[in-house]
């Protein structure tokens, strides 16, 4: 493949950002949009329309004329199209979580190695200028901090917060942190969804490094932050404001504000889905393997089915037949809760 030649790319799921994808990708002048696929046709011709391409309702169709295939459909869909897209000699890109299983992931992680294909994992947050940045400025924490909220979206409710949110995080914390996990402990409630819609989590690493996660959908509005704690700075990075502000100590010895500098990074204004689309097609190209790659997609979702794991055993909204771990005024707040999120449902 030369790098004048356009590659051809199909977009499998029409939903949120199925449409955002494809939206980009038909503005993309290297990229020829062969299709949007989805079996809701109605959807699936709206993404087409504006991405001027065309929809398509089985992906299977498209496999055997595109050069890559972008996975944005359901999670437990995610290993059944990779493979298929796999095997079909596609590159791939898999929206986060890279499956619904360790097992499924590794199989799709063995297949691309196999066949010699870029597998990238759709961790979007790896691309937000923000954190590009902040990278270059975090070599040895020793306490981070991150709390993602935002509100309900009953679309992801076949899935907890943590492979729905918090997963975004686990990923830039294993890349922060750069060593393996000791131990962790985690306390979660469900109160809109059949799974956890809120989490706690303490991961400790074997470098001493602990972090305190926060993920909530119960939020009436959206917080996206991480700080991070070293020996002689304090970096605090604002996803969603894509701002980041570094603390430093002049002296060893603090006396006044006028001994610690303060930086604030000069960031780019590139939209990290862009990012995110143009890392995929380089490392097409040049045969390179991508940032967030399979091996890291493993890692960050065997990370976050430990932490469901342990959830399930402290989850607070209690289980039948077993005492709860919270007082009545809790239980009280999340039937009301239960109750507002049918109210969503319904309307």
């Amino acid at each position: 493949m030369t790098d004048s030649s356009k590659l051809r790319v199909a977009v499998v799921g029409a939903g949120k950002m199925g449409t955002y994808h494809a939206k980009l990708l038909g503005k993309t002048p290297e990229v020829d949009l062969v299709g949007v696929c989805d079996t809701n046709v109605w959807k699936a011709q709206l993404a087409a329309w504006q991405s001027n391409t065309v929809a398509v309702r089985d992906y299977k169709d498209v496999l055997g004329r595109v050069d890559a295939v972008i996975v944005a459909v359901p999670t437990p869909l995610h290993h059944e199209v990779g493979r298929a897209a796999l095997e079909a000699g596609a590159h791939v890109l898999i929206e986060k979580p890279l499956a619904s299983s360790v097992e499924e992931a590794r199989d799709l992680l063995a297949l691309s190695e196999a066949k010699k294909l870029v597998l990238q994992v759709g961790h979007i947050e790896r691309f937000n200028p923000a954190v590009l940045e902040a990278v270059r400025h975090i070599r040895d924490p020793r306490y981070i901090t991150v709390e993602r909220l935002g509100p309900y979206d009953p679309r992801m409710s076949h899935i907890g917060v943590v492979l729905d949110l918090m997963i975004h995080d686990l990923d830039i914390l294993l890349t922060l942190v750069g060593s393996e996990v000791e131990s962790l402990e985690a306390l979660g409630a469900h109160l809109l969804s059949s799974h956890e819609d809120i989490a706690n989590v303490r991961v400790r690493f074997k470098t001493g490094c602990i972090a305190d996660l926060t993920a909530s959908r119960i939020s009436l509005g959206k917080s996206r932050k991480l700080r991070a704690f070293q020996k002689d700075s304090y970096v605090s990075l604002d996803y969603g404001g894509t701002a980041l502000k570094v603390y430093r100590k002049k002296t060893a010895v603090i006396k006044s504000l006028k001994d610690v500098e303060i930086l604030t990074p000069k960031l780019t204004t590139v939209d990290p889905l862009r990012n995110e689309q143009t890392h995929f097609l380089d490392c097409i190209r040049h045969n390179r393997k991508p940032w967030p790659s399979g091996e890291r997609g493993v890692e960050a979702l065997k990370l976050a089915l430990q932490i469901s794991e342990e959830l399930e055993r402290y989850q607070l909204s209690g289980h039948s037949g077993s005492r709860s771990l919270v007082p009545s005024w809790a239980q009280d707040l999340g039937k009301l809760a239960k109750s507002v999120g049918k109210d969503i449902l319904r309307s």
